[in-house]
This record gives structure tokens, C-alpha cells and sequence, in this order.
């Protein structure tokens, strides 16, 4: 088994399960004009995405790490009319991209992207006293991912689902020793998922189109 069948497989389940979409096209392609890194999530783990959080019937939901708006668009299409999206960008370059794509989409109305570091941002919603979130999707910088996490249950509740992208970091994740700062963030992100009593979580790797990685997923058992 290699990347090309892992690539093939996919592309099999995708043309299979994930119909073809001219706004989610468009998104991929006007990043890539515009220099974005390829990183964002495959088609069929786009769909995923929004599976989850249709099925957990989410109204209200929270992506940390925007990009492109690609996932953002995904996770916003699994909203009720009266749903609410909220995807912190840091840079203002992916921002400005993300609103045009999300705009093209459908779907600026229930979609505030909103500028500036997740450190800074995730404080200000919380001073905003705003309903807790149902679903959060984490798939920013790695080594904020334990303080993300942190913020992340201030921000939920019960029966909250919370997602984080890029855990096994190619299996980089089972080295104690590595000196690479998203491995080092990603072990102390799962440590506090391991010792957080108000969360029940697992990680799945998964090989794909974007290679060899994985994601962890947790739901919030008891009101923080």
C-alpha cells in the first residue's frame, strides 16, 4: 500500500459519495490562485465533517483555522436556517480569500469569519456571553492545540463535540523525543483529552489523499 492507491481510494469514495460541487470548486481554486498552502481537508472528510455535526444537530458551531474556507463551508452546510458559524483566521490573507469563497458559497450570512489569533479571538467570545457551541473544529497551528482545547470546553457544553485535525503527524505523535513543536503540541493536546474527567474522546488514524494522519474527536459529558 502506497500514496497512489491511498490517493485512488479516495478518489473512488469521493465520486461514489460526494457529488460533484461547483461552490466547493471554486473555494479550492481560488485559494490555490491566491498561494494558500494545500492543506485543507479531503472531499470526502469535508463531507464527514458536515455528517457529524448534522448528526449531532448542531445550531451553533466554531471552527479554529479558517484557510481558505473550505471546511467552512462543509461545516456551515450542516446548519438549521437559523445556525450560526464562527471561524477564527489568523492571517489576513487566508480571511480575505475565506469570505470570498464563503460568500460565493451561499453563505455569508450565517459565517462570520472573524481576524486575528485564536488566543486573542477565543477570549473575546467568551466575554461575549454568547450560547455555548454544539460542534468545534480545531485544524490550526499544533502547537496551540492544548490551549485551544482549554477555551474550547469554556466554550461548550454538554454534548458538545469537539473535533481536532492532524493528531498523528505521519506517526510522528508516539516519539517522546521529537523536537518538532506540532508533535510536542499534539501529545500535550492528547494528554489533556486523556486527563480531562468532562470529556469522553478517541483518536482514529487514517490513511487518504492527504497521506498518512488522523483526528481525534471528544464529546463533553458534563457541563464545564
Amino acid at each position: 500500500m502506497n500514496q497512489e492507491q491511498w490517493t485512488r481510494v479516495d478518489e473512488y469514495f469521493t465520486e461514489l459519495l460526494v457529488r460533484p460541487d461547483p461552490a466547493l470548486r471554486a473555494a479550492l481554486e481560488a485559494s490555490d490562485a491566491a498561494g494558500l498552502p494545500q492543506i485543507s481537508v479531503a472531499d470526502n472528510q469535508g463531507k464527514l465533517l458536515m455528517l457529524l455535526a448534522q448528526v449531532r444537530g448542531a445550531r451553533h458551531i466554531l471552527e479554529i483555522g479558517t484557510l481558505g474556507g473550505y471546511s467552512t463551508i462543509w461545516l456551515a452546510r450542516a446548519l438549521p436556517p437559523d445556525g450560526r458559524l464562527i471561524t477564527l483566521e489568523a492571517v489576513p490573507t487566508h480571511a480575505k480569500v475565506a469570505r470570498a469563497n464563503i460568500e460565493g458559497a451561499g453563505l455569508a450570512d450565517i459565517v462570520d469569519v472573524r481576524l486575528g489569533r485564536a488566543l486573542d479571538t477565543l477570549p473575546q467570545l467568551a466575554a461575549e456571553g454568547r450560547d455555548a457551541f454544539d460542534f468545534i473544529f480545531i485544524d490550526a497551528d499544533k502547537p496551540g492545540y492544548p490551549e485551544y482545547f482549554e477555551w474550547c470546553l469554556r466554550l461548550s457544553r454538554r454534548g458538545t463535540v469537539i473535533v481536532a485535525d492532524n493528531v498523528v503527524r505521519r506517526g510522528a505523535v508516539i516519539d517522546p523525543a521529537s523536537r518538532d513543536a506540532s508533535v510536542q503540541g499534539m501529545r500535550r493536546f492528547l494528554e489533556l483529552l486523556a486527563a480531562e474527567p468532562r470529556v469522553s474522546a478517541t483518536a482514529i488514524q487514517t490513511v487518504g489523499s492527504k497521506g498518512y494522519d488522523g483526528f481525534a474527536m471528544a464529546v463533553v459529558t458534563a457541563d464545564p
